[in-house]
């Protein structure tokens, strides 16, 4: 073991020993922070944030707010949304310069994305369906079912603000009258009843049923391309008594051509095992359950992060990891990469592919003892 390495009741005691202000509540939250490992070394940079540390910008049709680059400086490369929207509300049409891939977390909501070729996708999505925008195409999102619904929004660009997209309203409210009237063919009195301002997030009536709105756009509905992604009809890539992890990319979702993703349960007691990704960060969204996560990265840089619903997490790209369940109910938890494909090395995998005397060398063990180590990928491994 490392030489810093100090018998962990002499090590807490020194830790807890702060007769100085504390902040309870966020000691209870995380203590691994406040009593961290041994074996954490160094800072790696920003790991953690919450959606409930977030500003929330709430309107007449529900609300929304978001963990970005600005919150997470070290996710470059994706940011998220939460948003919610009440019965019959819609999230105004608009469009942006980001990839949007979105997990429903609960209720219902119907989804429309218009194409260049001038057709329309439409559908209707329940929790733990998903969907993928892509940037530029006009987009609606409104909530249905009696309770509206919540959603999970993932960006492929880390500086992303949800409040900074391009929108119906604003488009024709910033165009002058004269012009609007002419491109559309309105009169000057239809004109001065569209909105002066954004919608954004509002009200509005529920909608025909879905076979009646695609009834309506005939040879203009969209078939061929399928923007929205049925979760519940998937298996899982990995099945064991210890959890399971289903794997959205580019060969199941064809669609999602710049974001991937895992959705990964923990059972209580058990682990994600030790491993990384060799092609991109990973920005995670933890739906359910509390645990711990360790990261390591160059230099014997290493941090351990207690996490619970709610709380956004980040692994920079290659670096290892592994989470553990620490609560009493199972983890899930989103894992999302800016990447078309899914792709991660397993540490037992690697291991047990070295030969036995390269392996020798580097662990210092018997073979017998590399051998009782699994063999093969285990996405979660009991306690």
């Amino acid at each position: 073991m490392n030489s810093n390495t100090v018998p962990d009741a002499k090590r807490n005691a020194i830790a807890q020993n702060d007769p100085g202000p504390e902040n309870e509540v966020l000691l209870i939250e995380n203590p691994d922070s406040n009593t961290p490992p041994a074996t954490d070394h160094g800072n790696p940079g920003p790991l953690w944030y919450s959606f409930d540390l977030a500003p929330k910008r709430v309107q007449p049709g529900g609300w929304t707010h978001q963990v970005t680059q600005r919150e997470l400086p070290s996710s470059t490369d994706i940011a998220g949304v939460n948003m919610r929207l009440t019965d019959g509300s819609f999230r105004e049409l608009h469009w942006h310069h980001a990839n949007e891939w979105a997990l429903m977390l609960t209720g219902k909501a119907r989804v429309t994305v218009f194409q260049p070729n001038g057709k329309m996708f439409i559908d209707d999505l329940a929790a733990g369906d998903l969907w993928y925008f892509p940037a530029g195409m006009p987009h609606s999102i409104q909530g249905l079912g009696g309770e509206g619904c919540e959603f999970l929004l993932v960006f492929d660009q880390g500086d992303f603000s949800e409040d900074d997209t391009f929108l119906l309203s604003e488009f024709l409210a910033h165009t002058s009258p004269e012009l609007v009237q002419k491109n559309t063919g309105w009169t000057e009195e239809q004109w001065k009843q569209l909105p002066d301002k954004q919608l954004y997030i509002f009200p509005a009536a529920l909608p025909d049923s879905l076979e009646s709105d695609k009834e309506f756009l005939g040879d203009r509905l969209e078939t061929v391309n399928r923007y929205t992604f049925k979760k519940s009809e998937m298996e899982p890539a990995q099945l064991t008594s210890t959890g399971s992890v289903y794997i959205i990319d580019s060969k199941n979702f064809p669609v999602s051509t710049t974001i991937s993703a895992a959705i990964v349960i923990i059972k209580p007691g058990a682990m994600r095992e030790m491993h990384w990704h060799p092609n991109t960060g990973e920005w995670q969204y933890w739906l359910q359950g509390k645990g711990r996560m360790t990261v390591v990265t160059t230099g014997g840089t290493a941090r351990t992060m207690d996490f619970n619903a709610n709380d956004v997490g980040f692994v920079p790209s290659m670096a290892g990891h592994c989470i553990e369940n620490t609560g009493t109910e199972d983890i899930v938890f989103l894992e999302a990469f800016k990447s078309h494909t899914y792709a991660d090395i397993s540490l037992n995998q690697w291991i047990a592919s070295m030969p036995d005397k390269m392996a020798q060398a580097h662990l210092k063990l018997d073979v017998s003892t590399i051998r009782s180590a699994p063999q093969d990928r285990e996405a979660t491994i009991a306690k």
